[in-house]
């Protein structure tokens, strides 16, 4: 039975409190496809200010370092915080902090947000905080990266639900760079316009 509403911080720190890799980010094939096809998506243009927001254990966060000067990761569960700063303390360029994006305000303009494997936790009303929460912290022709599970889960969205809510609540404030799907998952790539 699909969630009705918004997945609330509890619901992560119990899955990371059980298991502090509860989707195999270190192991599974699937994650290092994923991640290798996000980096690619994002090719050769560096960002300034990145915001990857669900950073869980960092995993991700320690790949993207390399093509931010700086970026910060955001994450609702505490226990998930502390693997990321521990996996990436040797990197200057990373910093961390315990937010709840949309219902936190984001800290800041970011020239790259990140978006892996998130916007499907948030109802409607959450997509549209997001939305106008990322407005609020964009920079001009900066990009927005979607990276979304296609399976069947539980949460308030599908992928495609929650993709195209987001996109919907953006309006033509964002076109479209890159669309691509495969059996697995859909990564999308936004720039504000």
């Amino acid at each position: 039975m699909r969630k009705t509403r918004s997945l609330e911080p509890g619901y992560f720190e119990g899955l990371y409190t059980a298991d502090p890799d509860p989707w195999g980010f270190e192991t599974s094939a699937y994650e290092k496809g994923k991640y290798a096809a996000t980096l690619a998506a994002l090719g050769e243009e560096r960002a300034a200010h990145a915001l990857e927001v669900g950073c869980s254990i960092g995993v991700l966060t320690r790949q993207l370092a390399e093509h931010c000067d700086r970026l910060l990761g955001l994450d609702v569960s505490e226990t998930a915080l502390d693997q990321a700063r521990k996996r990436c303390a040797d990197l200057a360029n990373v910093e961390f902090a315990l937010l709840q994006v949309p219902r936190d305000p984001v800290p800041g303009s970011f020239d790259l947000i990140v978006l892996s494997e998130v916007a499907y936790y948030w109802d409607d009303g959450d997509l549209a905080l997001a939305a106008e929460a990322f407005r609020a912290a964009r920079v001009s022709g900066g990009r927005i990266l979607l990276v979304h599970w296609l399976g069947e889960t539980d949460y308030p969205k599908t992928a495609d639900e929650a993709v195209e809510g987001l996109r919907a609540h953006l309006g033509d404030a964002v076109t479209v760079d890159t669309a691509q799907r495969n059996a697995d998952y859909r990564l999308d790539l936004w720039r504000w316009a």
